[in-house]
């Protein structure tokens, strides 16, 4: 009989990956049973479904941190992509299943609105509750596939869920792609605020340049090579199996962290495109639930099972911004005969 190339890699993973790391043959498996497949393993396969959902693509049109249409500036999709990169060095380094560190990392901000975290900020005033990491679940679990979702793995979902916010991942894979999502976008945001021009170099609190590095490959890598040497020195000192920092990086990352806050994500000119966001994101929201007939019929669809406001919210966070512009545009804007 011959040997499958699936179960191939599952041997060498067995024989190569630590003892911590998770196994693509362990896996919890996913809600429907389905027949493997020959050549990729489970997250390999899941990777490969979150790569060719729409919603995947749509990420390349959708907010990072500037609103304002910039070729160079970074979106969803190279936030997500410079992710999965990061965190799959550290993977490969630490001997964790860098395929789950894949999947989790290309899933993770599948449910980010247009206009990012202001766009989350509305849909949450507005309907009571909104997160994008719950939203990333709902999309893979939901609504992918006319309704049928990806049919991730356990652990893939789990990783999506809770890759942000209070709960902790279940394996070592989600438990560094949340802390790597962290690193990657405060060193690629305050890059871009350096080259539109919201900060200066020197605006950069000394401590942090001192510790992290003056470049954005020098933070990056500072960030990097701590999480693997600190992971690796407290396993071997037979501390709790997670992924560490040592405590300068962790304090310094938090002090980054502060800064980029006061001075970028709430500062002047992400506070005035956010007013703007804000107005179109909560507009397009009162309309289509006063006039649901007008939503695409895939949404349409799903009003008896899912509930109006449910199915407005899927439809408006799922929007890219300029598709989320255009349709605000047709509906309250009038134009020319």
């Amino acid at each position: 009989m011959t040997v499958k190339l699936r179960e191939i890699t599952e041997n060498f993973e067995t024989k190569y990956l630590s003892e911590y790391a998770q196994l693509s043959r362990q896996t919890r498996g996913r809600e429907m049973n389905e027949e493997e497949c020959d050549i990729r393993t489970v997250y390999q396969r899941d990777r490969d479904r979150i790569i060719h959902c729409k919603s995947f693509r749509a990420l390349k049109e959708k907010t990072q941190v500037f609103i304002v249409k910039d070729d160079f500036f970074r979106t969803r999709l190279s936030h997500t992509l410079e992710l999965s990169q990061i965190a799959r060095t550290i993977a490969k380094a630490l001997k964790l299943n860098e395929d789950l560190v894949e999947a989790i990392a290309l899933g993770h901000d599948l449910g980010h609105t247009c206009f990012g975290h202001s766009g989350e900020e509305v849909l949450n005033q507005i309907t009571g509750h909104f997160k994008h990491n719950e939203q990333s679940l709902r999309i893979v679990d939901v609504l992918e596939r006319n309704g049928k979702g990806l049919n991730l793995t356990y652990e893939v979902r789990d990783g999506i869920l809770n890759h942000t916010g209070e709960d902790t991942p279940i394996t070592m894979e989600g438990k560094l792609v949340k802390i790597a999502d962290r690193i990657t976008y405060l060193c690629h945001d305050i890059q871009d605020s350096v080259n539109v021009g919201i900060l200066k170099e020197g605006d950069v609190p000394k401590k942090i340049i001192n510790i992290l590095g003056d470049s954005h490959s020098k933070r990056v890598n500072t960030f990097v090579i701590d999480m693997i040497k600190e992971t690796s020195k407290q396993i071997r000192l037979g501390n709790e199996i997670n992924i560490y920092q040592s405590k300068i990086i962790k304090e310094t990352m938090q002090e980054f962290r502060e800064f980029m806050f006061k001075s970028v994500y709430y500062g002047e000119v992400c506070g005035r495109e956010k007013e703007k966001a804000t107005f179109i994101v909560s507009n397009l929201y009162k309309y289509f639930l006063e006039n649901p007939h007008e939503l695409p019929m895939e949404y349409q669809l799903l009003i008896e099972t899912e509930g109006l406001s449910r199915v407005v919210t899927d439809y408006i966070s799922g929007a890219t911004d300029s598709y989320a512009i255009k349709v605000f545009q047709s509906k309250f804007i009038p134009s020319p005969t």
